[in-house]
């Protein structure tokens, strides 16, 4: 049995359809035709060589042989381990109970597919350096080398034994790396109510006059934002916002749109730190021109582009500092 590190996209963007549809997926969206197409490696890298915009030799070389072990490497029975960047500190398990396959009428990220059984959530540190540091390699799949001491950590928990630090550890991504420490701080530091305080911050930041319900019960309204020196303006928004590391559901949404109508909001923003089920998802191009939906990742990515524009106070209780680093065009990463 072997244990495989496979994340659900660069800043987990697809971790809740990871887990609400019980399947892995290699979500390299190029690639509109079944991996059993390409028998080698070397096939695979061919195709990433050929498309019209096509990677990097050393690229297509590393997803080539990502997409080749999704496909012919992983078995039925070895393990899965994706880091949560939801919940984050969480490393989810599952072990694969199905062969690959290729799902043609599903969304680009999604075509291609292993079903799988979640079966535990454990804290990152129960586990040994040295596996942390395999975990914390540059690619988004890869065969982790200390399958035995995971599974004595993950039989037994409470007797994990730490094993000497490795002197080789693979190269890190310090952007994800950083992303996942402000998201860490984020979700402990604005749990709940918290989390509505930072949107409201942004909102502000973008020149929204905001009001903020009081902690408690809000009637479906966390948020109303209007646009005009004193938010007579349009547009008028109604925000609702959800702390949760679990994905909404559709009744969420229902519940905000009869709260747009009974304010007189004209579009709706639905934050939700957890994402959103597909039933929600599916309904997206019906609310296009009257819901937003924004997850963990767009809090992150609004927070960043607008943060020299809050106010001191948010940023006193958010200190971020910019820093550079250098780039690499030819990662491993989905």
């Amino acid at each position: 049995m072997a244990v495989w590190l496979c994340r659900a996209g660069r800043l987990g963007e697809y971790e809740a359809r990871f887990l609400e549809d019980g399947k892995i997926f290699y979500t390299f969206q190029e690639i509109d035709r079944p991996l059993t197409d390409f028998p080698t490696k070397k096939d695979l890298q061919a195709f990433f060589l050929s498309l019209p915009s096509p990677a990097k030799a050393n690229a297509a070389r590393v997803y080539a042989g990502q997409g080749f072990a999704f496909c012919h490497e992983m078995s039925v029975g070895d393990w899965i381990i994706t880091p949560s960047k939801t919940a984050p500190g969480i490393l989810r398990f599952a072990e694969i109970v199905g062969d690959y396959e290729y799902i043609p009428d599903a969304e680009e990220s999604y075509r291609h597919a292993r079903p799988v059984r979640w079966f535990a959530n454990l804290a990152r540190n129960l586990f040994d350096a040295d596996t942390l540091a395999s975990l914390g390699a540059f690619m988004t799949i890869c065969k982790i080398k200390q399958e035995e001491r995971i599974k004595k950590v993950v039989k037994n928990p409470q007797n994990a034994v730490f094993s000497e630090v490795s002197t080789l550890s693979p190269r890190k991504n310090l952007e994800a790396e950083s992303l996942d420490e402000i998201s860490a701080f984020l979700i402990h530091n604005f749990k709940g109510h918290g989390l509505t305080r930072v949107i409201e911050a942004i909102l502000r930041a973008k020149g929204y006059v905001v009001y903020r319900s009081e902690e408690g019960p809000d009637h479906g309204v966390d948020l109303l934002a209007s646009a005009g020196s004193l938010g007579f303006g349009s547009p008028k928004i109604c925000v609702q916002v959800k702390s949760a590391e679990d994905a909404v559901e559709r009744v969420v949404l229902d519940q905000l749109l009869g709260t747009m109508a009974n304010v007189g909001a004209d579009y709706g923003l639905l934050v939700s730190w957890g994402g959103f089920k597909k039933s929600i998802l599916r309904d997206v191009p019906m609310q296009f021109f009257k819901v937003r939906l924004w997850t963990r990742i767009d809090i992150l990515n609004e927070l960043l582009q607008c943060y020299d524009a809050l106010d001191e106070q948010i940023k006193q209780e958010i200190p971020l500092r910019r820093i550079w680093v250098l780039g690499n065009e030819e990662d491993g990463e989905a």
